[in-house]
């Protein structure tokens, strides 16, 4: 993430932007049950296919956005099936956590 200051991009993200995106990439250990565990436990998190509102969203890229392209366009393009896109809003940072936390504790099972 280009926001923190140990990043390789973060000197180039400085200058490039008024402040860092909220758009955060994460992957699961796990298959297609632990995503869907996740996304179901989201209760912050609004589960939407663009990311591009005010408020948290959770997406899926592997059968939302790009679920026309096959596994493996998606694979080289890096989208994994576990891989999970979250924007974050205006929402309190605690209740964001706390979601991503009770979400992340149901993807395991």
């Amino acid at each position: 993430y280009p926001g923190l200051p140990d990043h390789p991009g973060h000197a180039l993200a400085q200058r490039q932007m008024e402040g860092f995106g909220g758009v955060v990439t994460l992957t699961l250990d796990g298959d297609l049950a632990a995503v869907e565990r996740f996304m179901n436990a989201l209760e912050v998190f609004t589960l939407a296919e663009s990311l591009g509102g005010v408020e948290s969203l959770a997406g899926h890229p592997a059968t939302m956005s790009h679920s026309v392209l096959s596994r493996k366009q998606r694979r080289a393009m890096g989208i994994s099936e576990t891989m999970i896109r979250l924007s974050v809003g205006i929402e309190g940072e605690a209740d964001l956590i706390a979601d991503l936390n009770r979400a992340l504790l149901a993807a395991r099972g």
